[in-house]
Parts: structure tokens; C-alpha cells; sequence
């Protein structure tokens, strides 16, 4: 019944998007005519996380600041797709107007966003930050527009950390044949695989019942995701490893985008900038009490020497060189030029 009702949804938005851009009709508070434009927003995390929690401010503004000329439905919890690389392709196809997906599937769509998962890129967040704002997070969302799609701003899920069922990791060792669920993602299931780890992508809407029937034995993932999806209950072991730091990326169908008028064009570009400043803020904190929850619930969770972290690292040569040339050294240099500042 939940899947018919779901694809019931995602066949009433795709119908309504038919023709787009199309617009509605409402009054202003002044008794004026004015066109109304709506924006689906579909995400895969839940209504306790931060994408959430910051996305209804997003949505408060917009439509209080537009007097009511924007309107902004918003999807939680997969509703509408499984996978970010469904909701990627929705909003590229123009069937939704806006996602906020990880970033590592968009490399399906354009492989110079795989710069951002290269393992051990970024030292910390600031570093991350000075990348995801400057120049190089601006030439790619730039590099958008030739996809179908208006990258806004770059958010955040996090470092991501590993986790499995079988003890502590604590070197390469421990991950030798372990199935390994990865991201959309090839430089992640590659990272993995030269780990010794038997590494395949998954669906995250489908990963829960995936290790509760030990199809796969370990996962990696921010900490917010752990406790917001309940791994805790199918994953015994947590070690932080901060192996990739993981963005987030409001997307927006680029036609839709420029169907609005200068203002709310406008608008929504300053609404998605005070987005990305209250949405790390909350990201922040989260990894903070989630962590201690994720203890109290159970996992057992150990943190990687500096000596486990540098073998970690050297194990992942081979995934720098099958993959700088193809994303292009000056991005990668972009990206490493950002922790030295």
C-alpha cells in the first residue's frame, strides 16, 4: 500500500510538470494577481536531520519573502525516490523542481564532482568549506547547466565513518572481504575495494533491510545517518575514520530555475546561502549528541590512530591514479590548495 501510495505521488508531480514551466494564480496582499510557482523538494533523509530541519526554514522564507508567489512541498524520507540518483534524474527530467542529494552520485551526471571523493581529500571542515564556497565549488555548480540542472549551494552530511558487524577496525586487515556497501559512486566502491573490502554500491532508502539480512556486513556513513536511520540497531561496530568528507548540494531544475522572475531568482539564491549557513551549524552539533546516542543505543565505537589513518591513506594511492587525470589535476589541486590556508 506505502509503494502505490508513493508512486501515486511521483505520477501526480510527473503529470503536473508536463508543459513546464507552469504557474498558478494567486492574489497578493495588496489584492493584485500574481503568478504562483510551486517547488517540489524531494530528499532522502529524515524529518530529525539537518537536511530537514534547515530545508523548512528554506521553505518559510521563500514563501513568506515571495508573498506567496513561491510555494515548497517537501519530500522527507525517500517518499518519492529510493535513491539520490533518482531524485537527481527527476529534477534533471524537470518531473520535481528541487532535491538535496549527497554529492557522490551527481558524479554519474558529471564526473568532475568525483574530486569530492577522493578519500582523505580535506584535513577538516574549514578546509572543506574554503573549497565548497570558493572557486572550485563555483566552477561546478557552473558545470551544472550543461546537465539540466542549477546547483545552488554546496551543505553538508559530514566526515563519513565506517562501520560493520564483526569488531573494532583497526587496519586494512580488517576489512578484507567484508561486504561492503558503498555509495553511487565508483571512487567510493574503488576506495573500498582497495581496502580488500568486498565493495559494491546500494540504494540508501534500501540499506537498512539490506544488512538486517546480512546481504551486506558494513556500510560507511555520517554520523547524523546513523542514529536518524536506526544502523545502530543492524550495526554493532562505528570507527571514525573521517575517510570522506561528504557534501550535500541543493539542485533545481534548470529550466524551472529560469523560468522565475529575476526576484525570486534571486531569492532563492539567498535563501539557498542562508540554508548552507544554518544547515552545517545544525550538521555540527547533531554529530556531537548523535554520537554519544549512537553509544548509548549500543555501538562500540573506536577512533583510528594516526598510524591506522596513514595506512588507511597509502592504500588509497591506486584510487589517485586511476582517477586524477580523468576529473582533471587542476581541480584536484584546487581542492589540496584548500587545506593550506
Amino acid at each position: 500500500m506505502k509503494k502505490l501510495f508513493t508512486l501515486l505521488i511521483i505520477t501526480l508531480i510527473t503529470l503536473s510538470a508536463c508543459g513546464r514551466p507552469s504557474t498558478n494564480t494567486s492574489t497578493s496582499s495588496s489584492g493584485e494577481e500574481q503568478d504562483q510557482y510551486t517547488i517540489n523538494l524531494a530528499y532522502l533523509v529524515s524529518e530529525e536531520q539537518s537536511t530537514h530541519l534547515a530545508a523548512k526554514t528554506f521553505k518559510e522564507k521563500l514563501e513568506e519573502e515571495s508573498d506567496g508567489r513561491l510555494k515548497v512541498e517537501l519530500f522527507p524520507n525517500g517518499q518519492l525516490y529510493p535513491s539520490d540518483r533518482e531524485a537527481i534524474e527527476a529534477v534533471q527530467l524537470g518531473n520535481i523542481e528541487m532535491t538535496i542529494p549527497a554529492v557522490a552520485p551527481l558524479a554519474s551526471f558529471n564526473k568532475k564532482f568525483m574530486v569530492f571523493d577522493l578519500p582523505f581529500l580535506f584535513n577538516d571542515h574549514e578546509a572543506a568549506y574554503r573549497a565548497l564556497d570558493g572557486d572550485l565549488g563555483d566552477k561546478l555548480l557552473a558545470e551544472l547547466e550543461s546537465n539540466d540542472m542549477k546547483g545552488l549551494v554546496f551543505a553538508e552530511n559530514g566526515f563519513r565513518h565506517m562501520s560493520n558487524n564483526k569488531g573494532p577496525i583497526e587496519g586494512i586487515a580488517n576489512l578484507k572481504g567484508l561486504k561492503y556497501r558503498t555509495l553511487e559512486n565508483p571512487v567510493h566502491t574503488d576506495t573500498f575495494k582497495a581496502f580488500g573490502a568486498n565493495a559494491s554500491p546500494f540504494a540508501f532508502g534500501e540499506l537498512y533491510t539490506a544488512l538486517q539480512q546480512n546481504t551486506y556486513e558494513a556500510m560507511e556513513s555520517p554520523i547524523s545517518l546513523y542514529y536518524t536511520n536506526k544502523f545502530y540497531e543492524v550495526q554493532d561496530y562505528l570507527t571514525l575514520t573521517s575517510h570522506v568528507y561528504a557534501a550535500t548540494i541543493l539542485l533545481m531544475n534548470n529550466d524551472f530555475y529560469n523560468s522565475l522572475p529575476d526576484d525570486l531568482q534571486e531569492l532563492v539564491q539567498t535563501a539557498s546561502e542562508e540554508y548552507r549557513t544554518e544547515q552545517r551549524e545544525i550538521a555540527q552539533k547533531q554529530d556531537v549528541e548523535f554520537l554519544k546516542k549512537l553509544q548509548e543505543e549500543g555501538m562500540k565505537v573506536n577512533e583510528l590512530t594516526e598510524e591506522q589513518r596513514n595506512e588507511f591513506k597509502d592504500a588509497t594511492q591506486s584510487v589517485y591514479d586511476k582517477y586524477v587525470t580523468e576529473i582533471g589535476e587542476d581541480l584536484v589541486h584546487m581542492a589540496e590548495e584548500a587545506n593550506k590556508q
